[in-house]
């Protein structure tokens, strides 16, 4: 995790957080959250990389739209990352 950049690492927790995740469905929640465009060729090739680091498992809905999943791999690195940041940003409630 700690050789990914922040953009990777919201990919991860979008994917994590959306149900059957495509790409478009990614990048959607991804502009909600940034308040800005994200343009294809920033989102794509940042998801290849997520899938080439095995934290993402990418399958084929149909010709023209793929679907992204966390690997085991990748839920561990985002349950190692959120107990890392728990250590030292604790929200009283």
């Amino acid at each position: 995790m700690h050789d990914l950049t922040g953009f990777q690492r919201d990919l991860l927790y979008a994917i994590a957080g959306l149900d059957e995740p495509h790409g478009l469905a990614v990048k959607d929640e991804l502009e909600n959250y940034y308040e800005s465009e994200i343009h294809h060729g920033r989102l794509y090739p940042n998801l290849d990389t997520l899938v080439d680091k095995g934290l993402v498992e990418k399958g084929e809905i149909d010709q023209r739209t793929n679907s992204y999943a966390l690997t085991r791999r990748g839920r561990r690195e985002l349950t190692a990352r959120r107990e890392w940041e728990h250590q030292y940003v604790t929200l009283d409630e």
